[in-house]
Formats: C-alpha cells, sequence, structure tokens
C-alpha cells in the first residue's frame, strides 16, 4: 500500500484500545462532571493544612481529582492524536487542557500553605503514622523550604519570571526564525540551501566536498552572529546565577541537580570517568580513519557513513519475535506482560492521514499503558518497537506496585528503562549475526551511540560547568573565550587521530539544550546506567534481573539515586560509567577484529 489509509482503513489489530479507559464519549463527561464537581470541594481545606487530618483529606481530595483529570486528558490527547485533524477530538483535548489548568489553580495554595508551616510541625507531619501514606511527599516539601522565600520575595521572583524567559526566547527567534544559511551544492552539483534539518543530512553524505561545504557554511554563518549569540548566553549564564544566589544555592549547578535530589558528585564523576576513557574514543576515532580511507580525518567526517548501507528488511510480526527473544534475559514474568502489550491493544502501530508523528509510551495510573509508534519495516523501527515497550513495561509495574502519588518516575529514571532494552536487543543481533557486513553496520550503529549519547553529552555537559564557574568566579565570557574552552574541548575529546577544524570553534552557538542549562547529562547517565544493568544481567542471570525489576516496581517511590542504588547501580560512583565504557571497549574489540 503505496498511500497513507486513512484511520478507518488500518487494521484493528494494529490499532489501540482506548476504550479500555473510557468505553465511549458518554462514559468521559461523566466523568468530566465528576472532576468538576470534586474541584468545588477544594477552596474548604484552604487555610486549615495545620491540622494533621485536615492535610490528610486535602491530599486524599487532590489525589482523587488528579487522577481523575489526567485520565480525561490522556484518554482525549491519545484521541486527538490518533488522527489530527479531526475536529471532535481536537475540541475534547482543548477541553482537557483546560481542566488540567483549572485544577492546577485550584490546587495552588497547597504547596505554600504547607511551606509555612514551622520546621517542627512538618518534622510532625512526618513522622505521623496517619500520614504515612503522604511521607515522601512531606519530606520533598521539606527539602524544598530551605529555598524557599518570603511571601514578598517569591511574588517578586514570580514577576521575573517573564523575563528571565528572554535570553532562551531570543536565541530560537534567532536560531529558527532569522538565521538564513548558504546555499550548498549536492552530490549531483544542485545548489542546495542549507537549513538546520538538513544539516545532518549533508555530513552524512559519501562526496567528502558535499560535506566540507555544508560544515564551513554552517559555522561561517554562526561565526558572523557570534557577539549576538554569546550575548544570549551569558544572558543565559547571569539568569542561573541571579536564581541560584536568590535561593541561596552553593552554585547554578547545584541548584538544577537539587530538584532531582541529585548530588554534585554524579555530574563530576561522569565528567572524571569519560576523561579517564577518552582513549576508548581515540582509538574508535584513528579505527573511522581507516574504515573512510582517508589521510585525516576531520569534524566534518563524524556522521559519514562507514559501512555500506545494509538494508534489513524487519515487518513488524517480526519485530516483536525478536525483541521477545531478545528479553528473554528479563525472565518469564517480564516477557508475559510483554506479550499481554502485543496481543491486549497497548500499541497503535503504523501511521495514517493525521496521526500524530514519532512514537511515544504514556497512559494514565490504573489503566494499562499505551504506545504510538509510526512503524517502518526497519532496523530503526525495531529498536523503536523495544524502546518503548520498555518504558510502558516500567509504566506498568510501577503504578502496579506503588500508589498513584509515588508511581511517577523522574525523567532521570525514564530512559533507562527503555534504553536497558535497546542494549539487551543489540546484543542479540550481534550474538545472532554471521554476516560480517550486517555485523559491521550493527557495531557501528552502536559505536555511534556511545559516541553521541554518552561523550558528546559529557562534552557539552562540562562545556555548561566551565563556562558557570567562570562566570560565578566574575570572569567576563567573551565569544573568543568560549570559542576557544568550545575548541580544546574538542581536541580533548577527539584526540590526536582527529583534524579539529578552526570551524567547530563556534558549534557552542548552535546547540540549544545549554538555554536548558545542566539537562544533558542526563542522557549520559541514563545511557550508562542502562548499560551498567544489561551488562549485569547478561553476566549475572537472576540476582541482576530481580535487583532490576525491583528498580522497576520503584515508580517514583524515593529519590532517583537512591532508586538505582538500591538496584545495584550506584551513580554516585564512577562504577556504571566505568562499566558502560568496558561495552565500548568490546564493541570497539570487534570491530578492529573485522577490518583486519
Amino acid at each position: 500500500m503505496n498511500h497513507v489509509p486513512k484511520r478507518s482503513e488500518t487494521a484493528p489489530e494494529h490499532r489501540w484500545k482506548l476504550e479500555d479507559i473510557f468505553a465511549d464519549q458518554a462514559a468521559w463527561d461523566k466523568e468530566y462532571a465528576e472532576a468538576k464537581e470534586l474541584m468545588k470541594k477544594v477552596s474548604a481545606y484552604e487555610g486549615k493544612l495545620a491540622d494533621p487530618q485536615q492535610l490528610k483529606a486535602c491530599f486524599e481530595l487532590e489525589d482523587e481529582l488528579s487522577l481523575h483529570v489526567e485520565r480525561l486528558y490522556v484518554y482525549a490527547n491519545m484521541k486527538h492524536h490518533e488522527d489530527t485533524a479531526e475536529p471532535t477530538y481536537q475540541a475534547l483535548s482543548d477541553k482537557s487542557k483546560k481542566l488540567s489548568v483549572e485544577t492546577g489553580e485550584a490546587l495552588s495554595f497547597v504547596t505554600p500553605e504547607v511551606l509555612s508551616l514551622s520546621d517542627d510541625q512538618l518534622n510532625a507531619f512526618i513522622a505521623n503514622p496517619e500520614l504515612a501514606k503522604y511521607r515522601h511527599t512531606l519530606e520533598e516539601m521539606r527539602r524544598q523550604k530551605a529555598h524557599v522565600l518570603s511571601k514578598s520575595e517569591e511574588q517578586l521572583l514570580a514577576q521575573v519570571g517573564n523575563v528571565s524567559q528572554a535570553p532562551n526566547t531570543i536565541y530560537s527567534m534567532l536560531n529558527n526564525a532569522d538565521l538564513k544559511f548558504p546555499k550548498v551544492k549536492n552530490e549531483n552539483g544542485e545548489e542546495i540551501e542549507l537549513t538546520q534539518g538538513r544539516y545532518i543530512q549533508f555530513l552524512e553524505s559519501k562526496n567528502r566536498d558535499v560535506r566540507s561545504a555544508a560544515f564551513k557554511a554552517m559555522y561561517d554563518t554562526y561565526g558572523k552572529l557570534k557577539n549576538t549569540i554569546a550575548s544570549t548566553l551569558n544572558a543565559n549564564v547571569t539568569k542561573n546565577i541571579f536564581y541560584s544566589r536568590a535561593r541561596k544555592y552553593p552554585s547554578a549547578l547545584e541548584m538544577s541537580l537539587y530538584g532531582d535530589n541529585i548530588p554534585k558528585s554524579v555530574y563530576t564523576n561522569l565528567i572524571d570517568t569519560i576523561h579517564k576513557h577518552l582513549p576508548l574514543m581515540h582509538r574508535y576515532m584513528e579505527l573511522r580513519k581507516k574504515l573512510l580511507k582517508v589521510d585525516e580525518l576531520h569534524m566534518y567526517d563524524l556522521f559519514a557513513p562507514l559501512v555500506e548501507e545494509y538494508k534489513l528488511d524487519i515487518t513488524y510480526e517480526e519485530a516483536k519475535k525478536t525483541v521477545h527473544e531478545s528479553l528473554k534475559p528479563l525472565g518469564e514474568d517480564y516477557l508475559n506482560v510483554l506479550q499481554q502489550g502485543f496481543d491486549n491493544g497497548w500499541i497503535d502501530v503504523y501511521e495514517n492521514e493525521g496521526k500524530r508523528n514519532g512514537a511515544y509510551s504514556w497512559g494514565a495510573y490504573g489503566t494499562h499503558p499505551y504506545v504510538l509508534l509510526n512503524h517502518k519495516d526497519n532496523l530503526n523501527s525495531m529498536f523503536t518497537l523495544t524502546h518503548e515497550m520498555g518504558h510502558a513495561l516500567h509504566s506498568y509495574y510501577s503504578d502496579g506496585n506503588q500508589d498513584y502519588r509515588d508511581a511517577q518516575y523522574t525523567i532521570f529514571l525514564a530512559e533507562v528503562a527503555s534504553t536497558l532494552n535497546e542494549a539487551l536487543l543489540m546484543d542479540y543481533l550481534l550474538k545472532k549475526s554471521t554476516d560480517p557486513k550486517e555485523k559491521m553496520y550493527l557495531l557501528t550503529y552502536y559505536a555511534d551511540q556511545f559516541r553521541t549519547t554518552v561523550f558528546r553529552q559529557t562534552m557539552f555537559a562540562e562545556f555548561e560547568k566551565l563556562i558557570h564557574e567562570k562566570a560565578e568566579a566574575g570572569e567576563s565570557l567573551t565569544p573568543q573565550e568560549l570559542s576557544k574552552i568550545y575548541y580544546d574541548l574538542n581536541v580533548l575529546y577527539y584526540g590526536p587521530g582527529m583534524v579539529v577544524d578552526k570551524d567547530i570553534e563556534m558549534e557552542w552557538a548552535r546547540i540549544p539544550h545549554f538555554y536548558t542549562s545542566f539537562y544533558v547529562y542526563k542522557y549520559a547517565t541514563g545511557f550508562s546506567a542502562a548499560t551498567s544493568f544489561s551488562k549485569q544481567i547478561l553476566e549475572e542471570g537472576a540476582p541482576a534481573v530481580d535487583r532490576y525489576l525491583g528498580f522497576l516496581k520503584s515508580g517514583g517511590s524515593d529519590f532517583s539515586i537512591n532508586i538505582l542504588k538500591k538496584a545495584g547501580v550506584d551513580m554516585s560512583s564512577p562504577e556504571p560509567i566505568e562499566q558502560a565504557m568496558s561495552v565500548f571497549e568490546d564493541l570497539i574489540g570487534q570491530m578492529e577484529q573485522l577490518t583486519k
């Protein structure tokens, strides 16, 4: 079938069953009316939360209301994603969003009121067996209290909120709307306009002149605006320092880690351990040079294909079988739940007209998880399937073992469950592969994930740390200084086998993540934690599987770092990153064998 089918033309067995949440529209409307009624009861608790009975009743009402709103919101939006052009569900999605905002406003007094209690009162509540179910919530509020200011100061900070968006807004406008890139000749000698979206396609070209021209054009364009972009990045750093000092944090880095209660050592360990293993990255660059058959390896060669495109046609049915086989190390229970997901309408499989693109896992507490795919019969789609089912099973176990409030896990943990499934799938495919071409294709696919997710994101994380420390010490961040720091990091990370072209010193100017400061390190820690888990599971078997299932069942019932530690992955130590590096070393070894 070449045309994209309409929603009505897709086979029922390839559609998710949203009726498992609401049987029909009437059931949705009934629950919507219930939520509206519950919302009216909230205000009765305002001003009464110093009484433990009232606080408990208020938390119970908050849970009941939030669960209704979550179910209504998830259903309406998933219906809307089936066909985004369908007006009925566009309207339902809007209605659910409004309800969500109203609920947030109605409950907005709860946290400030609890925080205004004395430390003694808060400690008494935490110790009160009547409130045991809410202990983690109260502990979290107590922890935040140290950085909450007086009412008038908080109002002032809230007003500064809009101004503090400026660096990001200005940068986004510049980067997405106003920046125009020159034309670049493609493989056929046609002049094509360079855009952000096309840049990587140009860098993946087999023609080196095309890669080099796109690379030069990209950074020349940023270079012409270096003073302006240095000013926006500077303003963002200044904003972070302002908030960290206003809220009494030791540094901007520690402020950003505080939300997830991540110790600073997790961040510094990541950088230190990667530094120690940079010779592996340098070895990989030497191998890349050999495979590309070039005298010098340049920065624009990093995305060039190392092996002939290996076409793997994998139907959805085959993908499910392979994923199931590859996850056998996780044991019978996990496989049974996985199969339930495959058989019982958790997954919306193929593209249809108007369907939201991409893939995700979602759902509401108390119903099974759902997965949206736009499956194509290729290797990437098979990895997407196992990735999203990793999220889905994490939610399934977490919802089944935790109360509503403690079932939500953090982003710091979310990517671990999905990436672990990918690691087990890759291990399975590599062990099974007999064709050297296929094996090399898989190895380069995996090695590049290490390069982009662990090494590159750690380099970004180090850049952020260095520029904030300089600014905190009162030094100025001129465009020259930013470029020098960035260039030196590239030399350090890529090693002597790489010609680090001068143009790369402007790359800091095109990374939008630098405006969501200290976020990118989570990609590297999540990937390392998952790789560490997979190594333990494959080497130890049952005891490691039990620890891992314990992790999935924990949800958000404790701080992320503690949940991982209990499961045998201590991110405050270098060990998980060391384990990930030993997997990377093994990959490079296998690639070197195949190129002899």
